[in-house]
């Protein structure tokens, strides 16, 4: 049973909430004084906070600040007037879970509480959990073994089973429509469908009527109902892709579903209930479009209850010999072209290479080195002269590595952009033929 502080000097406010939450099965303690309720948090124990904005005794802000200081992981809600969203948003940024405007319905505090207690209970799993799970390479689509790979693994397993909204951030081609299918796989919602959305790829008047459908004859060529993506994925989970493409009129319906779980189909006023599951993805930084007004703050931190962050290849580049190996094994069965010896070489040059476009740019020229091998054989002359030519000089380190570590790194990536002509590179480097000859031996 959780256990619930209110905090509100109006005692019919703070009387309602309390007998609200007590029916639910909720142990709920009520304040006037945020100063009491103080001293019952730093007691422990406490699964959420509840805390009116403005008091005379001590400011719902003052309360959340102290709160976030003693246990970031406790959830505190916020009790704001209309004229106050700003400032309720405001405090989302800086550790409040989310925020009510007065009045409210009962219902849709019932359902942000539950998220609430839901998203804290994933915090504490994900920071106690000491114990590395033993992945196969091949998780849910997924490749790789490096330490951010495993983490991102272990963070779907804890979040999979919630009901929790997830925000998925990461460059493009880094597999954020695979977290997204191995959420929804591993989850008691992998019987029903999983629907994929990329918001780019849709006009603004088009993606409307895709997400939420429309009535027969809402606008012009609507000449049948149409049951929109949100129906569709009812009992399921819905994944939208490019989340920050969305236009301000889409944002505010967004954030209804968000809140309330009911849709309205365009041109029609009677709500929807969906039982649905959010994951939205972008490769945007939506703070910064937050700052130039093409993004919601509010939506943004309904979006962001639980955000998993996907690293660039750049990143996690002990991965790249198992994704070759695996890309090599895909498009020889693809293609029926049959592989029986690669230089051991590929691996060094493709792994001293930036990969801007990231999984996808080393999968399709994996792909391209498969069609244009002879013999059996990848050679290094097989890769793309234009994937040489388009990596940026990838020599930052993060932390001091060994000189020699840096010299091979450059010593491959010279070889890439001299054709490998061994000849050629020594005198660009300024140095002997039998030196490239050595280092390569070592």
């Amino acid at each position: 049973m959780a256990k619930i502080i209110v905090i509100d000097d109006e005692k019919n406010i703070r009387d309602g909430i309390k007998k609200s939450l007590e029916y639910e099965g909720y142990e709920v303690l009520s304040f006037e004084s945020g100063n009491k309720a103080l001293e019952i948090v730093y007691k422990g124990g406490i699964d959420l906070v509840i805390s009116d904005l403005k008091m005379s005794e001590k400011t719902g802000e003052e309360i959340l600040e102290e709160i976030v200081e003693f246990d970031n992981k406790l959830p505190v809600i916020i009790l704001t007037g209309h004229g106050d969203v700003e400032k309720a948003v405001e405090m989302m940024k800086r550790g409040a879970y989310d925020f009510l405007t007065k009045p409210f319905s009962l219902n849709k505090m019932s359902i942000i509480i539950s998220r609430a207690l839901e998203s804290r209970k994933i915090k504490e799993v994900k920071e106690s959990l000491e114990k590395r799970v033993d992945y196969d390479e091949n998780f849910y689509g997924m490749i790789g073994r490096s330490k951010k790979m495993i983490k991102v693994y272990e963070f779907i397993k804890q979040v999979a089973p919630t009901k929790a909204t997830v925000l998925i951030e990461g460059e493009s081609g880094t597999g954020k429509e695979l977290v997204a299918s191995a959420l929804h796989q591993s989850s008691n919602r992998s019987a029903y469908p999983f629907i994929t959305v990329n918001c780019a790829a849709l006009s603004e008047g088009v993606l409307e009527s895709e997400l939420f459908g429309h009535e027969k004859g809402a606008f012009t060529g609507a000449l049948d109902k149409k049951i929109g993506r949100f129906e569709a994925s009812n009992k399921g989970t819905i994944f939208l892709d490019e989340i920050g493409e969305i236009n301000q009129n889409v944002q505010v319906k967004l954030l209804r579903v968000l809140e309330e779980r009911i849709i309205e189909r365009v041109g029609s006023s009677k709500p929807i209930e969906v039982d649905i599951r959010i994951i939205t993805a972008t490769n945007k930084h939506l703070l910064e479009e937050i700052k130039e007004g093409r993004f919601r703050e509010d939506l943004y931190y309904r979006l962001n209850v639980i955000k998993i962050e996907m690293p660039p290849l750049r990143e996690r580049k002990e991965d790249i010999p198992v994704l070759i190996d695996f890309f090599i094994k895909e498009f020889s069965i693809t293609h029926s072209i049959e592989i029986t010896n690669v230089d051991k070489n590929i691996y060094k040059t493709l792994s001293s290479l930036s990969w801007e476009g990231n999984i996808r740019e080393l999968k399709n020229t994996i792909e391209t080195m498969i069609i244009m091998s002879k013999d059996g054989k990848i050679s290094l002359e097989d890769i793309p002269k234009y994937v040489i030519d388009n990596s940026k000089n990838d020599f930052t380190v993060n932390g001091i590595i060994p000189l020699s570590e840096l010299e091979n790194k450059y010593i491959n990536y010279a070889l890439a952009k001299n054709n490998f002509n061994k000849a050629q590179t020594a005198k660009a480097l300024g140095i002997e033929r039998a030196t490239i000859y050595r280092k390569l031996e070592e």
